[in-house]
Formats: structure tokens, C-alpha cells, sequence
């Protein structure tokens, strides 16, 4: 069984791949300072807890695009898993597609292995577009190559850019609203709006320009964990698919196994 591991700027997603099929899934607060003793505790509880053994697993690959978490993340594996880490973009584990853009080393592995799922999983030309930290808009033509895109705050990073930044203004949690006014009586309502309305405003209008810019018909894939707040209120997402990541760190195992 692989143990695949995809440690964001925020947290750190632990899932267990067998067969393909994701089998059970945990995620972690990122900190560079957590030591693979530390991980090895909290994970192993949450094996047992879905009826696994850490001998269960017998391959890990890492993903990362947190340069001092990787070291602990390949302790995790040689001391606790007898396994040396594949790491996603490296040797055995290259990319295998084309990077047309004017710095390719400078691509995250997150948006990497969503460029590799996504292409293996979708004909055509795609927009992949993943909810994070930051939300990434990537374009991978119908040969699979990476064309470019676009970085924006993630929607959390804007709410908390705001509230820090206005002394009078409330934390508030995102959620989706049950309503489609964009004319708010109080200041909680108001901040609702301008964060879910504005941002849904800025992905359909991204997206339109990016149609326009392409000139060929283009699939939209949305992931990551916020993807689901915006089902309800855009059409603009072709497909939901919430582990894309870890299916580009699945894939990327099986074929850096090749010949092995």
C-alpha cells in the first residue's frame, strides 16, 4: 500500500493508495519544525484507528512545496515505513510533460501533479483550478504540456488580510450563502458578500479571459478543500475533483516503479 503524502503551505494531506482508490485520508497542520517522531505518533494512532498497520505500508512518495518539511517527511519514511521516499518532480519521479513556460523549476508540485491526474484523467484542453493557500489557475493543453496560469490569494488569505488590516472588522467564518443578494444590512452580511460574491466574481472572470486567451474549447476542474464552497453558486466548474493531488502523487509512484 502507498503512503502519499502532499505537504501545502497549510497542511500536510497523509492518504493511503491501494489500487488506485484512495483508502483513508488525514491532513495536519504544516510545520516545518515537526519532527518525523512527532508525525510517526499521530499517524500511527490514526492507522489504527482505520484498521491498518504501519507494515501495511510498503512504498511513500512526497510531494511538497515547503522545502524544510521535506527532510522530516523522508525521515517518517526510512525510520518508521523501512522505505526511502520518492519525491514527486525528482529522478524516477520526473514530471514526463512539457513545461512551456519561461520558468519551469519554479512550477509547486501541487500544481505539477494536478497538471499529471488532470490530463491523465480528462481529454482536451483544461483549466485546473485548486483551492488553497493561494488559488492557482493552470492551463494544460490536449497534449498534456503545462502552458501557464495564474496565482491569486486563496480565499482564507483574503479574509485575513482584511480583518487584520480594518481594526473594526469582525472575524468571520467562510461559508456559502443561502441567498444570492449582494446588498448586505450589516457589517457581517456586507463582508459575506464582498469575500464569497467577489471571489466567485474573480474565478468566473478569470476563467472567461483565460476561454478567450486559449481560443479552444476548455474543460474546468476545480480541487482542493475549499473547491466545494462554490459548487452551489457557479457554473463555471465542469467537474469537482477533491483529490486530484494525491491521484498525480498515485500516478507518479506507479510509474516511477516502472523497470524497478
Amino acid at each position: 500500500m502507498l503512503l502519499a503524502i502532499d505537504a501545502g503551505n497549510t497542511n500536510v494531506v497523509f492518504a493511503l493508495v491501494d489500487g488506485g482508490e484512495i483508502r483513508a485520508r488525514w491532513r495536519i497542520a504544516t510545520d516545518p519544525r515537526r519532527t518525523a517522531d512527532e508525525y510517526a505518533v499521530w499517524l500511527s494512532q490514526l492507522l489504527a484507528l482505520e484498521g491498518y498497520d504501519r507494515a501495511a505500508v510498503t512504498g511513500v512518495i512526497v510531494g511538497t512545496v515547503v522545502p524544510r518539511a521535506l527532510h522530516n517527511l523522508q525521515v517518517l519514511a526510512s525510520k518508521y515505513f523501512s522505505t526511502e521516499a520518492v519525491i514527486a518532480g525528482k529522478g524516477s519521479a520526473e514530471w514526463g510533460f512539457a513545461l512551456d513556460v519561461d520558468e519551469p523549476q519554479n512550477l509547486g508540485a501541487d500544481r505539477a501533479l494536478n497538471v499529471l491526474a488532470g490530463h491523465a484523467r480528462h481529454e482536451g484542453d483544461l483549466i485546473i483550478i485548486d483551492f488553497g493557500t493561494a488559488t492557482t489557475f493552470d492551463v494544460v493543453d490536449y497534449r498534456g504540456a503545462y502552458k501557464g496560469g495564474i496565482i491569486a490569494p486563496g480565499i482564507n488569505l483574503s479574509l485575513d488580510a482584511l480583518v487584520t488590516a480594518a481594526a473594526k472588522l469582525p472575524r468571520i467564518a467562510i461559508s456559502a450563502p443561502e441567498t444570492a443578494t449582494v446588498i448586505g444590512r450589516n457589517t457581517v452580511d456586507q463582508m459575506h458578500i464582498g469575500i464569497y460574491w467577489g471571489y466567485v466574481a474573480m474565478i468566473e472572470g478569470l476563467v472567461a479571459r483565460l476561454k478567450t486567451e486559449v481560443g479552444r474549447p476548455l474543460k474546468v476542474i476545480a480541487t482542493g478543500g475549499l473547491a466545494i464552497l462554490f459548487e452551489r453558486h457557479t457554473s463555471v466548474f465542469d467537474t469537482i475533483e477533491p483529490d486530484l493531488t494525491i491521484q498525480g502523487l498515485a500516478m507518479l509512484w506507479e510509474r516511477s516503479q516502472q523497470g524497478n
